[in-house]
C-alpha cells in the first residue's frame, strides 16, 4: 500500500512543469563528444570508490584539480566535497542508527557522480545521464552563472542519482529506521545549504544592488526543486522501484525520474528571472575571476 501511495505522489505541479520543459527542449549530447579528454582527470576517477574516506578524498582532489584549471565543473565539486565530508563526520560521530548502511549509501551515491563525470570526460554520451549532460555541458561551455552551475550539479545528483543509489543500496529490511537515517542528512546539509546561499549572495550582491532587486533565496528562483524536496522524492522513487521491481509501475517511475530531472535542468539553465537581473549578475561575474568566486564559496562552506 505504501508503494502505491508513493507512486501516486510522484507527479505534482512542479514536476509536471519539469515534464513540460523536458518535452520542449532536447538534450544535445554533442557537447560530450566534442569535449576533449584530460587524462589527469580520468586517472583521478579511475576505479570505484572503496570507502567514504576514499570518496571524500578523491572528490576533494578532483575539486582542487578543476579549480587549478579554471574548469567550471569545480563549482559543484566544491559543494559536493563538503557535503561528503559533512556526512563522513556525522557517520564517524555516531549520528546514524545504521552506520554501516550509511557508509554504503554514501559510497554508492558518490559512485553515480564518479561514473557520470568519467563518462563525460571520456566523451561517451551514451553513458552520461541527460541531467548530467546539461550540467557538465553547461559548465565546460562556461555559458552560465556560477549559481546555475551549482544548481545544475545539485539537480543531477539529488533529483536523478539519489533515487537510483537508494534502490541499489537497498532500503530493506528495517525500512523505517533507514528512512530516519536518510532524513537525518537533511539536518546535516542544512548548514551547508545556508552557507552556499550566503556565498552566492555575497558574490552577486553588487549586481542585485545595481538593478534594485532582490532574488531572495537563490534556490527558490534558480532551481525548480529545493534540496529537501528532492531528497523526499528520491525516497518515494526508491520505494516504488523496490516494491514494484520489473513492473510497468517501475518503468513509469524511472521515466518520471529521468524526465523531471532533465526538465528541472532546463529550468535552471533558463530560469524565469528578469533579463535585467541576469544581465547584472553576468556583469558581476565578468569582474570576478572564477578562482575568486570559488574561494568565496569554499570559504563559506568551510566556515558553516
Amino acid at each position: 500500500m505504501t508503494g502505491l501511495l508513493d507512486a501516486a505522489r510522484l507527479l505534482d505541479r512542479r514536476r509536471l512543469r519539469a515534464l513540460s520543459l523536458a518535452v520542449r527542449h532536447d538534450v544535445d549530447a554533442g557537447v560530450v563528444r566534442s569535449h576533449g579528454t584530460d587524462p589527469s582527470l580520468v586517472a583521478r576517477l579511475e576505479g570505484p570508490f572503496e570507502s567514504v574516506e576514499d570518496a571524500h578524498e578523491r572528490i576533494r582532489a578532483l575539486e582542487i584539480a578543476l579549480r587549478g584549471g579554471n574548469d567550471r565543473r569545480a563549482v559543484f565539486a566544491t559543494i559536493y566535497s563538503r557535503m561528503t565530508g559533512a556526512v563522513r563526520e556525522a557517520i564517524e560521530s555516531g549520528r546514524f542508527t545504521d552506520a554501516e548502511w550509511m557508509r554504503e549509501y554514501t559510497v554508492t551515491f558518490a559512485e553515480y557522480y564518479r561514473r557520470a563525470f568519467l563518462a563525460f570526460e571520456r566523451g561517451r554520451p551514451g553513458r552520461v545521464p541527460d541531467p548530467w549532460v546539461v550540467a557538465f555541458g553547461t559548465a565546460v561551455e562556461g555559458s552560465a552563472l556560477v549559481a546555475q552551475d551549482a544548481f545544475l550539479g545539485i539537480n543531477a545528483h539529488i533529483n536523478y542519482d539519489l533515487a537510483l543509489a537508494l534502490r541499489d543500496v537497498g532500503i530493506d529490511p528495517t525500512r523505517p529506521e533507514k528512512r530516519v537515517d536518510h532524513d537525518r542528512i537533511d539536518d546535516i546539509l542544512a548548514g551547508l545549504i545556508d552557507a552556499q546561499q550566503r556565498a552566492l549572495t555575497d558574490l552577486y550582491a553588487p549586481g542585485i544592488a545595481d538593478v534594485d532587486a532582490s532574488l531572495g533565496r537563490f534556490d527558490e528562483r534558480l532551481s525548480l526543486f529545493p534540496m529537501t524536496e528532492g531528497r523526499a522524492q528520491a525516497w518515494r522513487l526508491a520505494v516504488v522501484l523496490t516494491d514494484f521491481d520489473g513492473t510497468p509501475i517501475t518503468r513509469y517511475a524511472r521515466w518520471v525520474l529521468r524526465t523531471t530531472a532533465t526538465g528541472a535542468a532546463q529550468f535552471v539553465r533558463s530560469p524565469p528571472v528578469a533579463p535585467s537581473v541576469l544581465q547584472a549578475l553576468e556583469r558581476v561575474e565578468r569582474d570576478v575571476p572564477l578562482g575568486e568566486a570559488l574561494t568565496v564559496l569554499a570559504d563559506r562552506l568551510d566556515a558553516r
